[in-house]
């Protein structure tokens, strides 16, 4: 910690949530159901928010969202608490590097240019995600990965098939692949990153696989060695996470060899 930084507040050994008055349990929930608005959307809301603990619960906003579909917000009282110490997350172990200090890192390390791979895979189209950390434009305010001197960035775009994304890592030489998966219906992304991880370990040796990144908004970051790749990031990483994870693994391998 350095002198500039204060000291984190200690964390409390159980919390439960509140919205009124701190510890009150209070929590709110949306979803929808497959019901015309009404009454009996209402209802089944409430009764449902009721099944899963919520007691009392209270419907405080529906509407309609189309035929035969009720947008429900429900407010209730949960009965819960949570063991601190039982929550398990993906802490960040490696400092965050400036642009300057990455491009130390690998000019010093590699004596070349570090080659990133970047894609959407299978049929997801949303390159949001991969642009935001790729894209020299950058996301919450910092440059991407494109901003880096000692980085060679390849973005492939979207939509692109397995076979093709192992066969252009392979003809760029690539250090790190980075995937992008927002399309999640019926657990596609955890589908479409687990195909990804089996053809890069089955055309590669170990010692020349390229470091195996994914992200997306509904990854769990405890998945990583689940679904076979080296690191997952969450939804809201920034490119200066990315690009120092990038730092952090060159030292390490730099460190080991």
């Amino acid at each position: 910690m350095t002198p500039d930084q204060p000291e984190a507040p200690a964390l409390p050994d159980v919390v439960v949530p509140y919205g009124d008055t701190r510890g009150d349990g209070m929590v709110q929930l949306s979803f929808t159901l497959p019901l015309p608005h009404g009454k009996i959307a209402e209802g089944a809301a409430q009764q449902l928010a009721n099944r899963m603990g919520m007691d009392p619960a209270l419907v405080v906003h529906a509407k309609p969202i189309g035929p035969g579909f009720t947008f429900v917000v429900v407010y209730g009282r949960v009965h819960h608490h949570v063991d601190v110490a039982q929550v398990k997350v993906v802490e960040r172990d490696y400092p965050l590097l400036t642009p300057r200090e990455v491009n130390a890192v690998v000019k010093e390390t590699l004596q070349r240019r570090l080659v990133v791979v970047g894609a959407c895979i299978g049929t997801d189209a949303h390159t949001v995600g991969i642009d935001a950390i790729l894209n020299i434009k950058g996301f919450a305010g910092e440059k991407g990965l494109e901003y880096y001197r000692e980085l060679r960035v390849v973005n492939l775009g979207a939509q692109v098939s397995v076979p093709d994304l192992v066969a252009r890592a392979e003809a760029e030489r690539a250090d790190a692949v980075l995937v992008s998966q927002v399309v999640t219906q019926r657990d596609a992304h955890l589908l479409n990153t687990r195909e990804m991880s089996a053809a890069f370990r089955e055309a590669f040796p170990d010692d020349r696989r390229p470091w195996l990144i994914v992200g997306g908004p509904r990854f769990d970051e405890l998945m990583a060695d689940e679904l076979g790749v080296d690191r997952v990031f969450a939804r809201g990483t920034t490119p200066g996470e990315v690009a120092s994870y990038l730092a952090h693994r060159l030292r390490t391998r730099e460190a080991a060899s």
